[in-house]
């Protein structure tokens, strides 16, 4: 006898990539950002410890949605804050899908997606991909025509590849939103800025970021969504009453404050993502040219899994994924490997893994 919900029974749950707790290791798998964050994050938070932790924080976060709305050029009526950008996730499913209702999304892709929607109690539905990454638009269309949201990270993961605004637009769904999740987006060749939200059809589309990545704080668990004012007002509703404490508030918009750290640091490591995908390339791998932080490559002839086994036996981490009933794949899977850009020294003992290997 379970006294589970019957939706939270039958599903897995997600599974994020291995944390290894002893030292020593190469990490390339998490997409985590090899570099520090700005030092005035560390002193915001170590002054703001010093005093009021025994207080709530704001539940609205004011001053944090005033900076971040200075950044993108909006009012603070366009930002929500979240507890990562998972909470992003969970409060859009929350406010926007009823059991039963459809969210669709791009696979193979981040399957949290399918797992937030399980435990809604909505329906789910892969958009699918050709075998370059691009739109079967088509196929696609005919399943966004029916959702009532779709999820769209651009860049992709664990592609990397960005696709075009007008591939974007064409999925807002004529009866729902679309939310483009941009974790990523920063590690872009040319970053963006919430363009899409002051076009007509932004009143449908919600853009979802994260300080995991380009910020350097994964370990403080902050993001954010931007939207039209109506729709973030709905959102609100749902949110926890104080979803974000005081320290991840003000570590935030220390960082915000400091784009010339974060930009620096993007800077370095698009360059080496354009070093590690010709390297792989010149040790026969295949690399999809790659917008984000972290490479997807596969090889002709050598098992992914035991590429990934051979690495780790070095401790060098990197993610093995395996993505079943793709339609375009040729055997209906798709497997590979997605590397984390590190620093150029982790990278130079990846590659001199992988020559040894291969």
């Amino acid at each position: 006898m379970s006294f589970f919900r019957p939706n939270v029974d039958r599903i897995a749950g997600y599974m994020p990539g291995e944390q290894p707790q002893d030292s020593g290791w190469v990490k390339l798998n998490t997409n985590e950002n090899p570099y520090p964050p700005s030092p005035s994050v560390v002193e915001a938070i170590r002054e703001a410890a010093g005093s009021r932790l025994n207080l709530y924080p704001d539940p609205l976060a004011t001053s944090f949605r005033r900076v971040v709305a200075d950044l993108f050029e909006l009012d603070p009526d366009w930002v929500i804050p979240a507890n990562g950008s998972d909470e992003n996730l969970t409060i859009l499913l929350r406010s926007f899908v009823d059991p039963g209702e459809l969210v669709v999304y791009p696979y193979p892709s981040y399957i949290l997606y399918e797992t937030l929607a399980d435990l809604q109690g909505g329906s789910h539905e892969r958009l699918p991909l050709n075998a370059d990454w691009s739109w079967n638009h088509a196929a696609a269309r005919s399943m966004v025509e029916r959702a009532k949201l779709a999820i769209v990270p651009n860049p992709n993961s664990p592609s990397g590849n960005r696709w075009s605004d007008d591939d974007i637009l064409s999925l807002i769904p004529p009866r729902g939103v679309l939310v483009l999740d941009e974790a990523y987006g920063d590690f872009c060749d040319v970053p963006h800025r919430a363009e899409l939200l002051r076009r007509p059809e932004g009143q449908r589309i919600i853009i979802t970021r994260t300080f995991s990545k380009s910020y350097s704080l994964a370990g403080i668990r902050l993001g954010f969504a931007l939207g039209q004012p109506d729709l973030i007002t709905g959102m609100r509703k749902v949110k926890d009453s104080y979803n974000c404490d005081r320290l991840s508030l003000v570590a935030g918009e220390a960082a915000l404050l400091d784009q010339a750290w974060m930009q620096a640091n993007a800077a370095k490591i698009r360059s080496t993502r354009g070093r590690l995908s010709a390297a792989l390339q010149s040790l026969g791998f295949a690399v999809v040219p790659s917008q984000a932080n972290f490479v997807w490559t596969t090889h002709p002839s050598r098992p992914h899994q035991s590429l990934y086994e051979e690495l780790k036996r070095r401790k060098i981490l990197v993610r093995f994924m395996k993505f079943p009933e793709v339609p375009a794949a040729s055997d209906g899977v798709v497997s590979g490997l997605r590397i984390t850009i590190g620093t150029d020294g982790e990278v130079d003992q990846l590659l001199a893994a992988l020559r040894e290997i291969v």
